[in-house]
Parts: structure tokens; sequence; C-alpha cells
């Protein structure tokens, strides 16, 4: 059981490289939700990506979702280019469980590096309604919102959530703190081009105090809201991109 991956490195177009993957995905063996719209799979998908920062590659990022018997894992791991690649791995997990409200992350971990002194985790008790965060060899409890998502779950609940007209609020603990990100649908129907192939999508956009896009995400909505595209911009200004290369459902 599991993903095999055929990884071929690709450029397609001047700035801008991609990782073509082609996963062989295990089968959705049932639906759910009032009209049957969301898939209880065994194993959702598996991407990879080369970001861009000032028009180089920086970094390689690999990901994966799983999902079995009720239960979701997401490995994400970010190697540096270049003289980024100095700064060592960034090593990202999320485990929980798959409700009907989505996904209800468990846990929480990622690693910079090999020092585990920069290690962050977040442990959500959702009885107790509390968070543990560790950070910096610091401890600290924070109320916990219904709903709430990691940096790694919160890409993946889109999958569940349905997307409508409105503000679309998450809550979201980035290993350090709690912040509420906000997402507005703005566009449907918008047909995106990929090397994947052309997806019909909704756009949704986070927008910022002094009113600009820090980041926006393409979801594909025949494709159970699976980002397609996604671009931001860090606080320095600078813009990233990443497009989907390659999907294969079995």
């Amino acid at each position: 059981p599991g993903i095999r991956l055929k990884i071929t490195p690709s450029i397609v177009q001047e700035d801008f490289v991609v990782i073509k993957i082609e996963p062989e995905v295990s089968y959705i063996y049932s639906w759910r939700g009032t009209a049957d719209q969301y898939p209880w799979v065994k194993a959702r998908q598996a991407t990879a990506y080369v970001r861009i920062k000032n028009g180089q590659p920086f970094a390689n990022v690999f990901e994966t979702f799983r999902q079995e018997n009720g239960h979701y894992h997401i490995d994400s791991v970010t190697e540096g280019i270049g003289v980024y690649g100095l700064f060592g791995k960034r090593h990202m997990v999320s485990m929980g469980d798959v409700t009907e409200q989505g996904l209800r992350p468990q846990h929480f971990e990622q690693l910079l590096g090999d020092d585990r002194k920069r290690a962050q985790s977040v442990d959500f008790d959702w009885p107790a309604k509390t968070m543990e965060i560790k950070a910096k060899g610091k401890v600290s409890h924070v109320a916990l919102n219904e709903g709430t998502q990691d940096l790694l779950s919160f890409a993946y609940q889109f999958m569940y959530y349905p997307l409508m007209d409105g503000d679309i609020n998450l809550p979201v603990t980035t290993g350090k703190k709690l912040r509420l990100y906000q997402y507005k649908v703005v566009d449907k129907d918008l047909s995106v081009e990929t090397a994947a192939g052309t997806f019909r999508t909704v756009r949704l956009v986070n927008r910022v105090a002094d009113g600009g896009e820090s980041k926006v995400f393409w979801l594909g909505v025949d494709k159970h809201n699976i980002i397609v595209r996604l671009t931001m911009k860090d606080e320095n200004g600078t813009r990233l991109e990443q497009t989907l290369s390659s999907l294969h459902v079995e």
C-alpha cells in the first residue's frame, strides 16, 4: 500500500520550474456529505513543486496526503536548492481524524534542519478545548477553537469545506500561536491551465489589513477543491507561486 511516484523535472515557463508527479493513489471507497460530495479515500494525493523566489528556484517541496479508516496523515518536506540547502530541510507532519466537518488535527510538528532546539509541535486536546504548543524549548497552553487547523491541514481542509459566497474563517495554529485566516470567494468557474490539464476553479483571496492580497488559492471544484494554483507574498513582498503539475487517482 502507499503511493508510487514517477518524478520528472520540467520548465513550464521562463521563470517557473515544477516537478511533474505521476502518483498511483488508492481508490475512493465511499462518499459522505448531504449530497455525497466528499470522498472517503485511503490515499488522496502526492505533489511536488519547485518554489521560485526573485526569479530563482530556492526549494523543492514534496508533499503527501493519506486518508484511511477515518484518519489522515500529511507529510511535507522542503529541501533548499544551492546555498539555501545549507539551512537544511524543513519537515512538517500533521495527523488526526476525518470528521463530518473535515480534518480535525491531533498532532502537528515542524523541524527545521537537524536542530531539535528549533523544533515546534502542537498537540490538540479537543475534549478539554486546549492546545499544548512547544516552541524554542517553551511550553504554552492556548484555547482551542472549534475548526482549528495547523499549517499543513488547513490547505487540505478546503476539500471538505462548502465553498459559498461570503467569508471563510479558519483558525490556524502556526506552531507558535493561533491566528485567524480569513478568505473570500471572489471568482467562480475560472478555467486554469496547468501541466496537469485544465481545471474549473474558484478563486479564494486572503485580504490583509492594507487591502492587498497576501495569499490566493485556485481550487479545483471538480477535484474536491484540491489546490490547483497558489500565489503568495512573504513579509518582504516577494511573490511566490506553486502550480499543480500532475494528478492521478485510482
